[in-house]
């Protein structure tokens, strides 16, 4: 018997109709067929995301036990799920906070702040709740879609950069820096930003980022504080 026949059989199919778009048709069949979609519903994840960052923290060990924690654009919460469990929140000064403009569930062991992190206040309203420091800033953050490529990259460009500004702001002596980017040109001003403040800098993409797609992520490791 062909197993890999049988697979193709099994594949669910979404039919058309008036009420989606091809494009519509062929996201939902992805997501029916995804197995990190399937896994995280059994597993009680928010989101096939979480496995991005499960699998970037079993190669690179960025999510230690009482670290303080701060996941960017952090809706619905896959990624605060992860790092609440592997930093150990509540216990030996391990903090998560979770910061979105849109409202989010409550996450056990994860102090879930409804804020826009580009306001001029955010950076010393996250260190009262940390009381401190953070040892980690997480951004799996993505603009909503306009279909025009350039101006989609542009957009999460724009938003990996105020992520990088934020954490310049927030992160303590030797921190860690993770943010979703997209592959193609206009990285220079970002990775400039980064080589003045991290000792390390590399792309990154995990197993669980699909392989048609586009975005990676970069990695700083080793913050070292300098002038805004």
């Amino acid at each position: 018997m062909n197993s890999d026949r049988n697979t193709r059989s099994l594949k669910a199919r979404v039919r058309s109709g008036k009420a989606r778009t091809p494009a519509q048709k062929r996201w939902l069949e992805r997501q029916l067929n995804d197995p990190y979609v399937a896994r995280a519903k059994r597993e009680g994840l928010r989101s096939r995301a979480a496995y991005k960052l499960i699998e970037l923290d079993d190669k690179y060990r960025l999510l230690r036990a009482g670290a303080k924690v701060v996941d960017l654009g952090a809706a619905p919460g896959g990624w605060s799920q992860v790092a609440a469990k592997r930093v150990g929140a509540g216990k030996s000064g391990a903090r998560v906070v979770a910061i979105d403009r849109l409202d989010m569930a409550p996450i056990p062991g994860v102090d879930v702040l409804k804020l826009d992190f580009l306001d001029p206040d955010a950076p010393d309203r996250l260190k009262a709740i940390l009381a401190g420091e953070a040892d980690l800033v997480l951004s799996d953050m993505a603009a909503n879609a306009t279909g025009h490529r350039q101006t989609d990259h542009l957009k999460i460009m724009a938003l990996a950069e105020a992520a990088a500004t934020f954490a310049h702001a927030v992160l303590k002596e030797g921190g860690v820096f993770l943010c979703k980017v997209l592959r193609g040109g206009t990285e220079g001003a970002l990775l400039a930003l980064l080589k003045r403040d991290f000792a390390s800098v590399r792309h990154v993409k995990p197993p669980a980022s699909r392989a048609d797609s586009a975005e990676l992520y970069l990695l700083a490791t080793g913050f070292r504080h300098s002038p805004p």
